[in-house]
C-alpha cells in the first residue's frame, strides 16, 4: 500500500539528508576518529556557533571561524565558515581581558563574563573542517597544532573550555545594567 502523505519534494528532501548522513558516518570513519568526538562539529556545522562535548573517555571542541571573501569588481562573495575541532585540548596560553555579553544554551539571559582576546591552544588531535557555500563542499583535513585564535573566536574557545572544566561564569545580568540617554 503507498503512502501519499509525502509529496516528492519531501521525499527528495529526505533522500538528501540520508546520504548527507552516510556521507558524515563515512568522513568519519576515514579520519579514523571515534564518533563522539566528532559531535561538536556536526553540531556547529549543522545549527551554527561553537560547540563542546565530554565522555569520560574525551573532550572535544569545535570553534567557528567566518571568513568572508568578496569580489570587488563582481560586487559578490561568499562567507567560508571554518570550524576547528580539538579533541583533548589543552590551552597554552591566553593574553587580554575583554568585557562582553554571553548566552549559553543551558541559561535564559545573557550575563557579562570576562574572556582572553588571544588563546594559544593545541590538542591530541586537530581536524579543520570548511564550509564553502561558493562551491557547496566541506573540505576536511588533519593539522597540526598549537594554533592561535584572537578576538571572537578566542571567545568562543573560552567559553566552550569552560563547559568541559565544569567551571561555568555567573556573571552580570542584561538587566543590571542602566539605560543611559545622550543627547
Amino acid at each position: 500500500m503507498e503512502n501519499h502523505d509525502y509529496s516528492n519534494l519531501d521525499y527528495d528532501k529526505l533522500k538528501k539528508q540520508l546520504f548527507f548522513n552516510l556521507a558524515e558516518k563515512k568522513a568519519i570513519k576515514d579520519l579514523n576518529i571515534q564518533p563522539d568526538a566528532f559531535i561538536p562539529v556536526l553540531f556547529s556545522l549543522k545549527f551554527g556557533g561553537d560547540w563542546s562535548f565530554k565522555t569520560q573517555k574525551l573532550a572535544a571542541i569545535a570553534v567557528k571561524e567566518k571568513i568572508t571573501r568578496y569580489n570587488e569588481e563582481e560586487g559578490e562573495g561568499y562567507t567560508l565558515e571554518r570550524v576547528t575541532l580539538f579533541v583533548n585540548p589543552q590551552v597554552i596560553s591566553t593574553q587580554g581581558k575583554v568585557l562582553r555579553l554571553e548566552k549559553c544554551g543551558t541559561k535564559n539571559e545573557r550575563e557579562l563574563v570576562e574572556r582572553p582576546f588571544y588563546v594559544e591552544l593545541d590538542a591530541e588531535d586537530i581536524i579543520q573542517a570548511e564550509l564553502n557555500p561558493s562551491t557547496m563542499t566541506i573540505i576536511l583535513k588533519r593539522i597540526k597544532g598549537p594554533l592561535n585564535f584572537e578576538g571572537p573566536a578566542a571567545y568562543g574557545i573560552s567559553h566552550e573550555i569552560k563547559h568541559l572544566t565544569g567551571c561555568e561564569y555567573t556573571g552580570k545580568f542584561i538587566w543590571e545594567f542602566k539605560y543611559k540617554l545622550e543627547g
